[in-house]
């Protein structure tokens, strides 16, 4: 198998990677890294340490926006970038959005606090749980909600990188215990149910969920 992927399964980046290389249908090898204390050698493969990092041979890449932009070059079918050259430019602001915007509040505000910090033995910090769910969050989402509404896809006419950016941080989100309210952002809410119940998703989603439950005892 020549393709590697290097990551924690409930990173929301690493997952994003997961999802496109499973709905371009590429086979893969998962090789778990802390991102907390990743080992030394791994610096070889991405300078920051951070998560995820790529091999496909002998190419190594980091990163999981250049990640994707490599595999959609190298493996174009099925696409996940829009073709219109305007629909593209959307879906990479909107890929950029939830990773920027959306990712601090939703994985590192609450994902994190609730569940990572269980998981390290440490108090969650419930205060920052609850700013990003009550002041951070809310804007992001009514932005997103302008953007889907009316539409099939975020960018485009089909499901594409956009889609899976703002889905998988909303994962993490589902994690920590919240969800994107359905009466406050019914269009956005109904679009993440969507691609969750895609298969490159639900397999994920199902198996990240039995573990989380056991973090939280359930």
């Amino acid at each position: 198998m020549s393709i590697k992927l290097h990551g924690a399964a409930l990173s929301p980046f690493v997952r994003k990677t997961r999802v496109a290389l499973a709905e371009k249908g590429l086979a893969f090898e998962s090789v778990h890294v802390d991102p907390f204390s990743s080992p030394a050698e791994y610096s070889a493969l991405n300078p920051l340490r951070r998560i995820p990092a790529m091999e496909d041979g002998d190419k190594v890449l980091a990163d999981s926006g250049v990640i994707c932009a490599y595999l959609e070059k190298a493996y174009p079918e099925p696409p996940l970038y829009p073709a219109d050259a305007y629909e593209y430019g959307r879906a990479l602001w909107l890929e950029k959005y939830a990773d920027y915007e959306v990712a601090p509040q939703a994985t590192f505000g609450v994902f994190r606090n609730r569940i990572v910090m269980k998981l390290a033995g440490k108090p969650c910090d419930e205060e920052k749980v609850q700013k990003a769910l009550t002041e951070k969050l809310p804007p992001l989402f009514d932005y997103l909600e302008t953007q889907i509404e009316g539409r099939d896809w975020f960018a485009g006419d089909a499901f594409s990188i956009a889609d899976i950016a703002v889905a998988t941080q909303c994962v993490n989100l589902q994690h920590g215990g919240e969800q994107v309210d359905p009466a406050r952002w019914p269009a956005l809410a109904a679009h993440i149910a969507k691609v969750h119940q895609r298969p490159s998703f639900a397999r994920l989603i199902e198996r990240e969920s039995q573990f989380v439950a056991k973090v939280r005892g359930e």
